[in-house]
Order: C-alpha cells, then sequence, then structure tokens
C-alpha cells in the first residue's frame, strides 16, 4: 500500500512538472495575465485547469462541487498573481491554492461542514459501479474519497499532498494528536478495503451472488 500511496505522491509531482514544461513563452504569458488579459488568462486557465480539477475533486464528493472549488480557486488564482515568486514551480503555487480553497470550501459549505467531524464514528464501504478494482492509484484515489470528509481530508494532506500532521492541524484547527489518530484510523480502514477486494479477485468471488 505505501507503494500505491509513492505513486500518487509522484504523479502529483509530475504532473506539476508537465504543466510547468509545456510552458510557451513562460515570463510573458504571466505578465499579461497581470495586464489582466483575457487571452492569457484563458490560456493559463486551460493549461492547468485539468490538473487542478483533479486536486478539487480528491477533496470533494462530486464532480459539480470540484468545479466549483476549481472556479474559486483561480479567481484567488489571478487575483493573487503578482505574489508569485518566480522562482518557484507556477504549478506547485497554484495547487497550494486549489487545497486551500477546498479546505475553505469543506469548511463554509453546510453539506460538508457538518461532515467534517473527525470524531470516532462507523465507516463503511460505499458500493462501486465496477468494484472490481486492481488498486492502481485511480482507484485508491476513489476509496479514499469514499472515507468522511473528514478522515478523506486529513489523509489527502498528509498522505498526497506531503504536509505534516502539524501543519494539517494548524489547517484546519484541530490538535496534532487528533490529526495523527485520524489519519492512521483511515489508513487502516483502507487497508481492510484493499484486503477485502484483493481476497474477492483472488477467489472469483466478483459477480457471484
Amino acid at each position: 500500500m505505501n507503494k500505491i500511496f509513492i505513486q500518487m505522491q509522484r504523479k502529483t509531482k509530475k504532473d506539476c512538472q508537465c504543466s510547468a514544461m509545456h510552458q510557451v513563452n513562460y515570463r510573458q504569458l504571466l505578465k499579461d495575465c497581470l495586464k489582466r488579459k483575457p487571452e492569457a488568462q484563458k490560456m493559463l486557465y486551460k493549461h492547468f485547469a485539468p490538473t487542478m480539477l483533479g486536486v478539487c475533486f480528491r477533496y470533494t464528493k462530486s464532480m459539480n462541487d470540484a468545479e466549483e472549488v476549481l472556479q474559486i480557486g483561480f479567481i484567488k488564482v489571478f487575483d493573487r498573481l503578482r505574489q508569485f515568486n518566480e522562482e518557484g514551480e507556477l504549478a506547485g503555487w497554484i495547487r497550494k491554492i486549489m487545497v486551500n480553497t477546498a479546505l475553505n470550501y469543506l469548511k463554509t459549505n453546510q453539506r460538508y461542514r457538518y461532515d467534517l467531524s473527525f470524531e470516532d464514528t462507523p465507516l463503511h464501504l460505499v458500493t462501486t459501479e465496477d468494484p472490481e478494482m486492481n488498486l492502481r492509484v485511480k482507484e485508491l484515489a476513489e476509496l479514499i474519497r469514499q472515507l468522511p470528509t473528514g478522515f478523506q481530508t486529513i489523509f489527502n494532506l498528509y498522505a498526497v499532498e506531503g504536509y505534516k500532521h502539524k501543519e494539517i492541524a494548524a489547517m484546519l484547527g484541530i490538535n496534532e494528536g487528533t490529526s495523527r489518530s485520524q489519519y492512521a484510523r483511515a489508513r487502516m480502514i483502507l487497508i481492510e478495503w484493499i484486503e477485502k477486494f484483493s481476497f474477492k479477485e483472488q477467489n472469483g468471488l466478483y459477480g457471484t451472488k
């Protein structure tokens, strides 16, 4: 399972690097965006939106919500573009804004605020349309999205984004111990789900009644 988490982190870094590598006249594009030129803003959006939508979707429970977070996030990106230090990677800078935007969305949206709990609530696996998972990155990401919102958020921040528990605690307004315990429990549940899928696949139980 650790190997899959590493693959998710590597994919995240690769997506950011690819976004930066394919920039054409990178500096000029930023300058034009700072001048609020619509074509430049559209180009920047089209370049990063597909990757960043995946980031937003990782923290929400529906694609509609992810798209809403994405739009809010890009408004912030364009408003704060002067704060970007060109010595760093623009993709990574945008990603941080998207993650923070997603967290704010969870805290302020009534549907998520109610579920953004870190109490010891029971977990269950939601049935998927295609239960035969081979535990690729995409499938594990879907399992993570089935965790309760609080666990899902902490797991993503720690295992995927690479934040420390102290940082997560500050971001979510909880104590560091809570972040550690919720991550450990979420990880344990994911391992149980993965083992369940593996057992059924090995014994040919899928598709039987």
